[in-house]
This record gives structure tokens, sequence and C-alpha cells, in this order.
């Protein structure tokens, strides 16, 4: 007689591991074959302005370097890209351009970087407070933002290093080029990051009156636990996504601002190897020389079109509406 063997019970399913908002937005970011290449563009950038006094000692160059017996009696360049000049030469002058524009790309990152992480912080945390608090701290930040946004960024950006140089140095005559240029790479930095936070603050206290009413938060303060740590592991965890995104939009923002105010005058000055110095200067010169001008142009436009993309994918990354 034939004894029929007892089906053997299944084994216990695996546990399904939740994946949180930001994972999952990560792992998408990860898929998108624009991101990926728009994060490697923008490494290289970052590479060249870190490793720039390598890049133009292979050239053996420099970015300070005249030479004037490379210049014709009407300013010109007699020469144009060579071996020991891969970009040629700057018109009146006779720097180097591969060097000037390595090194060029530095003032920028530097600029759009300190300036998109102090108004991030300061965007995050008047927006919590405000929308935490409510009442009357709430109607004051509120009062505050919109005051803010309200000012002419324009004239704060031509009389704030006027007033530092008065401030630190006790007059603003008579200082060097050196001191101007300093001064000015402080006052961009100061005036992006006083006019950048009040959006990103107007953003995060709409966030936080939402989430301020969920029933972790009110849990949370049953139980009795600080406003601090409310503030600090309840809510700005749930923020990753609007912050992430708000960054990646506001540095080539602040870049393209920085650049803007420099070729107006009001921004970065001479001996400073900035893109937007050179453009000033190689605006008359573009019909006789058009490499001068267009390689800080292509730079520029290069590194602000792929933060723009890259922006614009972590945006739908941490959007569950969207798939790519």
């Amino acid at each position: 007689m034939e004894v029929l063997a007892e089906p053997k019970a299944a084994a216990p399913a695996a546990p399904a591991q939740g994946k949180s908002p930001t994972r999952i937005a990560l792992a998408r970011l990860r898929r998108d074959r624009t991101a990926m290449i728009c994060l490697g563009i923008f490494l290289f950038f970052v590479l060249m302005a870190i490793f720039a006094p390598l890049l133009a000692a292979l050239e053996g160059q420099d970015s300070t370097t005249l030479h004037q017996d490379l210049i014709d009696d009407y300013g010109y360049p007699t020469i144009g890209p060579t071996a020991e000049h891969w970009f040629g030469i700057e018109p009146r002058l006779g720097r180097d351009l591969f060097a000037r524009w390595v090194y060029g790309a530095r003032p920028s990152l530097i600029i759009g970087t300190l300036a998109t992480v102090v108004s991030t912080l300061i965007g995050v945390l008047v927006g919590l407070v405000a929308g935490f608090a409510g009442g009357w701290l709430d109607r004051i930040l509120s009062w505050l933002i919109d005051f803010v946004l309200s000012l002419p960024q324009l004239l704060f950006a031509i009389a704030v290093p006027a007033t530092f140089a008065a401030i630190f140095l006790g007059s603003a005559e008579g200082i060097s080029a050196e001191q101007t240029s300093t001064i000015r790479f402080y006052s961009l930095i100061f005036v992006l990051s006083v006019f950048g936070w009040a959006g990103l603050a107007r953003l995060i206290r709409g966030e936080v009156l939402s989430l301020r009413e969920r029933e972790f938060v009110q849990a949370a303060r049953v139980l009795g636990v600080p406003t601090w740590q409310i503030l600090g592991k309840e809510l700005l965890p749930n923020l990753v996504g609007p912050i992430i995104v708000s960054v990646s939009m506001a540095l080539p923002a602040y870049m393209v601002t920085e650049a803007g105010l420099t070729v107006l005058g009001v921004g970065l000055t001479e001996p400073t190897p900035s893109w937007g110095v050179t453009i000033s200067a190689a605006t008359n010169y573009y019909r006789a020389d058009p490499l001068y001008l267009w390689l800080p142009v292509i730079g520029i436009t290069l590194l602000v079109l792929v933060l723009s993309l890259l922006g614009d994918s972590i945006r739908d990354a941490f959007d569950p509406r969207t798939r790519r």
C-alpha cells in the first residue's frame, strides 16, 4: 500500500522591506540616464576647478603671466592656439586663455555653492519655525519673508561692496584691485544669500503647516517630545524632497546671477580669473578674437544647462506623480 507523503508546509514569506520616499527617489534618479550624464559633466567642472593649477601646469602656463611679446601694436595676439597656448592668449595683456578658463570655473562654483548652502540653511530654519510655531511668530517671520522678496537685488549688489569697503577697510576709495575683487567676492555671497533664503522659507513654511497636524507630530507632542526634536527628527526628514529640489535649482540660478552682475560691472573684477570678468573684457574683441568671448560663454552655458537638467530630473524623481 503506497503511503502518500504529506505536503510540505510553505515557507513563510519574507517580510517586505519598506523603502523611504527618499530612497525611492534616489533609485529613480540613478535610472535616469540624463541625470547621470549631467551629474558626470558637473563633476567634471568641479574637478577642473579643484585641479586648475595642475591642468594649467600641463600646458606650462598660469593665469597671471603676461606674454606682451606675442601682442602687436594694436593689442591683438599675433598667434592662435599652439602647443604652448592651447586656447591662445587674450588681447591686450597676453595671458593664457586655457589657464584663465580652468581657473575661471572656481569663482562661479564657490560663490554659487556657498550662497546655496547659506540661503538653504536660513530658509529651512525660518520656514520650520514659522510653520510650526504659528501665531505672532509666524506673522512676524512671514512679514520678514515678504519684505526680503520685495527688496531690489541689483541695487543692493551695487551698494554692498562700497559699504563693506567702508566698514572693513575704513574707506571705499583708494583701495587696490585685489582688495576690491575680494570685497566684491564676499559681497556677492552675502547678497545672494540674503535674497535667496526667502523663497525656500515660504515653501518650507507651507509644507510644515500641512505636516504639523499629522498623527505622528501630534503623538510626539502628547508624549512631551521637545520642540527641537520634533522639528529635527519628525518634520525635517519629510522635507528632504523639497529641500533637494530647491538646492538643485538654486545653484545654477546663483551662478547665472554672479556672471550677469560681473558683466554689468557690479560683480567680480580683475585680477580674479572669472568667466564673467572674461566675458566683460571680451565684448570689445569679439569680432577680432571670437574664441576669447566664446570660451567662457560656453563654459557658463554648459554648466548651467547640466545643472538645470539635473534639477529637473531631481524634481521629477521626488515627485510621486511623475514616471520616467
